[in-house]
């Protein structure tokens, strides 16, 4: 009989299963206490019954466990001085999709030698999570390996679907079980509706495969995501953050019989992936804020030094607080960008 199966599988084995990653990083009862009020704060944000703004804030991605807890302390006195007008959560990215190749972050590849040692990343992902959120900072990550949130979800508090997947229908499945808020990005070629249809996708029941706790194989059936909001991230003709752009949204969100909630990346497009710019969107976005209250939030990529490096063979030769993705804001532009938004916001009136 010829072989026709596994014809291109070089190496399988077993990875750790959600439970015992649990138990290996269990969640303490501050972790607990963070994810389930920042979900409920985060939902009334988006759902419009909470007039503060959100900022989720961080590196592009996370690379360096010591420098993300690093960073997670400097965010968290932040989130505290200015928690009456700005809700700030930290961006803690793990997974890197790809046009073509290249790095896929640190849960696929956490040695960043190709060595794809997933079960390492696994642990160093909850890990990560269980220190920041253990500060009361609340989370925020792109999902996009479907088995993922298995692993993670319970210490997140928001979650995005990145302009790569936003038309998968395996994406779409996903978020309509998903415990916490989620952001669906617009396409990379701009496309705003096709969003806006994965948003009312997500919000529906759907069933589909996946695995449990002990990472068998099961079938899921899901109650539909109703909080879900929109991301303006900017497309291959540009950015789309413009007042246009605002508009063209609150019209489609409208004919779907959907309210707008939108969320603007300062990052990608929106700024020609030129971290100097990300200040350019957040003020233009405060400016609108006046005029449309679905605008909720913003995205900022940050982190301690600006702009980005190349990863190198050894990671001990890296810059200690500069990405390895996109470039990033600096702390000190971060720290200027949330003061001037917590000043803007107070003018217009915004505050607990």
């Amino acid at each position: 009989m010829k072989q026709t199966n596994n014809l291109r599988i070089i190496t399988s084995e077993h990875a750790i299963t959600p439970k015992d990653l649990r138990t290996e990083y269990p969640v303490t009862e501050t972790s607990s206490e963070t994810v389930f009020h920042s979900r409920n704060a985060v939902m009334d944000i988006i759902e419009g019954r909470d007039d503060r703004f959100l900022a989720i804030v961080g590196p592009c991605s996370i690379h360096d466990e010591d420098l993300a807890i690093d960073y997670a302390q400097r965010l968290n006195e932040l989130r505290l001085k200015y928690e009456d007008r700005l809700y700030i959560m930290m961006r803690v990215y793990f997974e890197k999709p790809r046009t073509t190749v290249g790095w896929r972050g640190m849960l696929i590849d956490p040695d960043m030698d190709g060595s794809y040692n997933i079960n390492k990343g696994l642990q160093y992902a909850r890990r990560i999570l269980s220190k920041i959120t253990d500060m009361g900072l609340p989370t925020a990550t792109e999902v996009l390996d479907p088995i993922i949130p298995q692993y993670i979800s319970d210490l997140l508090s928001w979650a995005a679907v990145g302009a790569r997947t936003t038309e998968s229908q395996t994406h779409r499945n996903m978020v309509s079980g998903l415990s916490m808020p989620v952001g669906f990005k617009n396409g990379t070629d701009g496309n705003i509706e096709k969003a806006i249809n994965a948003i009312e996708t997500a919000r529906s029941p759907h069933s589909f495969l996946g695995i449990d706790d002990d990472g068998k194989t099961c079938i899921l059936s899901t109650a539909g995501n109703l909080s879900t909001n929109l991301i303006l991230r900017g497309g291959k003709f540009g950015p789309n953050y413009y007042e246009e752009a605002v508009e063209e949204v609150e019209t489609l969100f409208k004919q779907n019989d959907m309210d707008a909630s939108i969320v603007v990346d300062c990052s990608h497009a929106n700024s020609g992936k030129k971290h100097e710019r990300q200040m350019r969107v957040l003020r233009s976005v405060l400016e609108q804020r006046t005029r449309h209250s679905a605008i909720h939030g913003v995205m900022i990529e940050s982190n301690i030094v600006e702009g980005n490096q190349k990863i190198t063979s050894s990671k001990s030769d890296l810059i200690y607080g500069q990405s390895v993705t996109d470039e990033c804001v600096s702390w000190e532009t971060t720290e200027t960008m949330l003061a001037y938004a917590w000043e803007k916001l107070g003018n217009l009136g915004v505050g607990k």
